[in-house]
């Protein structure tokens, strides 16, 4: 069979859920897959977190520039963590045959700190599997990078034996320094999973990755599989990736994961926040939202606790739509990239709460003035309230099982600051 049949049939045995947007090279195994098209590669892999969340595999099928439009989820998933494993399959076009360049997926490794793994004909079958539990192992997203000779090839019938395993998210306790240094610690033990990997076959001579030749070979290329003298040996297709990183070393990670309690206080809405009465309805019915970054993750710590996961600025609305049903967001941070996402949730009919904390401003980032969310929302018929109209509050801000959205508007106090609150 092709490779681009056999990785088909791999990802169907590891995954419950696939998502794409279609490119060469990989608009044929998109297709194998039957995978949900989503209107960019930032929300399919925003939809694959949620699933996760949700205790689903899912894998993300994208070409390599398609890559670029995932990296802020991608980065972030490093220190969120994940539940069910989220693989992201690259398709690098490295001759630039239908693409406007030829860059490597495999960077993308060291940016976000993820496990990388490219197969050859023999190893593509296990390395799907490796790369699920890899994810779920660390808790973040595993980049599988395939090429065109690899998905043209001719490969041997194979097959892989699904062990869902279980990631975590990151303790709602740490502090996001905490957390930066509970993933690095994750990026840490990586080291000693690509040498041990048994997919990696060193023998001698030359080491060759994916399609290219050598007398041993290496499949889990990031963090480095092998010492350096023998990856200096290394024949790849593409940029020489292994070889520029093989003499990275696993970071030292001595001091403790920062936790708020540690620290003596954590960081809560401004006093007189506006929408301090929505976010105690949510608290009050027991509601999980997923957060947007900018003021609406404060939802995450005491005294609502009603967010459970954060992605980056204009995640949460595809997170929420595959996860919990209730996305948390501000006006801006739909504005900046959430709008996609909110498009897309509408075209396909996604059950889908999505809450909008509208203060007309950049509130995480000096209060700088923004345009006014509602000029562009019409499309999606919200439901506008104020802040203090509780009795409406208390009325719409229930789970729905079609597209809804909830756009509050509130006017943050004067010289507003965010308020610290000891332990």
């Amino acid at each position: 069979m092709r490779g681009v049949d056999a990785l088909a049939a791999a990802l169907r045995r590891c995954a419950d859920r696939f998502y794409t947007v279609p490119g060469y090279p990989i608009t044929e195994l998109a297709a194998r897959l039957e995978a949900a098209i989503a209107i960019n590669e930032k929300v399919a892999l925003e939809y694959a977190l949620g699933d996760s969340l949700a205790g689903r595999r899912a894998a993300v099928v994208v070409k390599h520039v398609g890559l670029n439009a995932c990296a802020d989820p991608l980065v972030n998933a490093t220190t969120q963590g994940l539940r069910s494993g989220v693989v992201v399959v690259a398709g690098d076009d490295v001759g630039a045959v239908a693409s406007q360049n030829a860059q490597d997926s495999r960077y993308y490794g060291e940016v976000a700190q993820v496990p990388v793994l490219e197969p050859d004909r023999e190893t593509i079958y296990p390395a799907v599997e490796a790369g699920f539990e890899a994810s779920e192992a660390f808790s973040r997203v595993a980049l599988l990078r395939v090429t065109p000779p690899l998905l043209d090839a001719a490969v041997p019938e194979g097959a892989c034996v699904r062990r869902d395993g279980a990631g975590t998210l990151a303790d709602p306790g740490l502090t996001f320094r905490g957390r930066v240094t509970a993933a690095d610690r994750g990026f840490a033990r990586m080291f000693a999973w690509s040498r041990s990997s048994p997919l990696n076959r060193m023998t001698v001579g030359t080491v060759g990755t994916g399609p290219a030749p050598g007398e041993s070979r290496a499949v889990t290329v990031y963090p480095p599989p092998a010492d350096p003298a023998i990856l200096a040996r290394t024949c790849e297709y593409g940029r020489p990736f292994v070889r520029e990183h093989r003499w990275c070393e696993a970071p030292a990670v001595e001091e403790e994961p920062e936790r708020m309690e540690g620290r003596g206080y954590h960081r809560t809405f401004c006093r007189g926040c506006p929408f301090a009465g929505a976010l105690a309805i949510l608290a009050e019915r027991g509601m999980q939202a997923v957060c947007d970054m900018g003021c609406s993750v404060f939802a995450m710590n005491p005294p609502y606790r009603v967010g459970i996961a954060t992605y980056g600025l204009g995640s949460s609305i595809a997170v929420a739509a595959t996860s919990t049903g209730v996305a948390l967001t501000g006006d801006y941070a739909l504005l900046h990239s959430g709008i996609n996402a909110l498009v897309d949730v509408y075209e396909k009919q996604l059950p889908l709460l999505c809450i909008v904390l509208k203060n007309n401003r950049m509130g995480m980032t000096g209060g700088h003035p923004i345009p006014d969310l509602l000029r562009y929302l019409a499309w999606a018929d919200p439901i506008v309230c104020g802040a203090a109209d509780e009795e409406t509050l208390r009325r719409v801000l229930v789970p729905h099982a079609m597209p809804r959205t909830v756009v509050i508007e509130g006017r943050c106090p004067e010289d507003g600051r965010h308020e610290t609150v000891a332990y």
